[in-house]
């Protein structure tokens, strides 16, 4: 049987790996609820070398990050649309001990690479941003507007006859699984851990708000981050964001507390006045120590799993699908901390 992949979810993941099984000339098809807000078009979609709270290289970046910019380069070419955008993120301190701890790790060999040199004097526009501490600017740095991304996407999938809107239950695609698809791709987010057939895999996943925010930045389109980051549009919005909620019953109601404290570090950043005109929210699929879960079902070899890229998706997702992709069809072996079947 010629290998044919069915794909439950059309989201970062889901879309990515289309278009890596659309590279090796494999049919599939993408069953997606087209729902108005997900994880995945809620995502500010950021790529930040240098993160977290103890200013640390994230995850294989230099191995990651190559692939992701060659990745949505080459869609931007076949789609005719921009949807990543290469620009450099400021990031300021804290405090004092964010300083005494930047000074001992900006020097570090593996840091240098994505540090933007010669730094601007000053950092930011005072009269617009808050910063008592000083930073740095980090380069091969961005943001892809996931929106578009998927947008554009679903739109060329459509007219392949390669998307469609839907949902299935468990049996019905059980019932496929060697009738009409070689397997079935289970790329669904946080909502996994309630499904059936993969409720043991340990979710830590995180409800996070986005406001949607008018103010003047005095032109600023680098993304600025302390303690929130602001996203300049290009069109004079800017996104702020995020929350970040372990404990939640609802997916796309935020709680007023946690808004309440992401506008009082929007305050703290930015000495202007703004104005709020939206927000959004979503769940991230946070798998509990793994920066990804993929590989096939243990008890169900028809059943794979695309899962946990987290609020790094946009990074993750061109090198994790194609290391999905090389197992399905190739029979790749997955690496041991990434391979669903080692987790049980």
């Amino acid at each position: 049987m010629t290998p044919r992949i069915l794909i439950i979810g059309g989201g970062l993941a889901g879309t990515t790996l289309a278009w890596r099984l659309h590279e090796r000339g494999l049919p599939f098809l993408i069953v997606d609820r087209d729902e108005p807000l997900t994880s995945s078009k809620v995502a500010a979609g950021l790529v930040t070398p240098i993160t977290g709270m103890r200013l640390s290289l994230s995850w294989r970046f230099g191995e990651l990050y190559p692939e992701a910019l060659a990745f949505y380069r080459s869609l931007e070419s076949k789609l005719g649309t921009r949807f990543y955008h290469e620009v450099p993120i400021v990031q300021l301190l804290a405090s004092e001990k964010a300083v005494t701890q930047w000074q001992k790790r900006r020097d570090q060999s593996e840091i240098q690479p994505y540090l933007k040199a010669p730094e601007p004097s000053p950092l930011v526009n005072d009269a617009i941003f808050a910063n008592p501490h000083g930073g740095f600017v980090q380069q091969h740095s961005g943001w892809l507007d996931t929106a578009a991304y998927l947008s554009a996407s679903q739109r060329c999938f459509e007219s392949l006859g390669s998307w469609q809107r839907g949902e299935l239950t468990p049996d019905e695609v059980a019932s496929r699984i060697g009738k009409d698809f070689t397997h079935a791709v289970f790329s669904i987010g946080w909502e996994a851990a309630r499904h059936p057939w993969f409720d043991w895999v340990p979710f830590q996943s995180a409800r996070g708000t986005v406001l949607q925010v008018s103010a003047d930045t005095g032109g600023e389109t680098r993304v600025v981050n302390n303690g929130c980051w602001l996203l300049p549009r290009g069109d004079g919005t800017l996104r702020v964001g995020p929350t970040y909620e372990l404990n939640f019953d609802r997916p796309h109601t935020p709680a007023p507390e946690n808004i309440a404290a992401l506008e009082t570090r929007l305050r703290g950043l930015l000495k202007t006045r703004y104005d709020i005109t939206g927000s959004q929210t979503g769940v991230r699929p946070i798998i509990a120590r793994r920066e990804a879960l993929i590989g096939t079902h243990p008890a169900r070899p028809g059943i794979a799993f695309l899962n946990g890229l987290g609020s790094k998706g946009v990074l993750r997702a061109p090198w994790v699908t194609r290391q999905l992709t090389e197992h399905l069809l190739d029979g790749k072996p997955i690496e041991p901390e990434l391979d669903l079947a080692g987790n049980l």
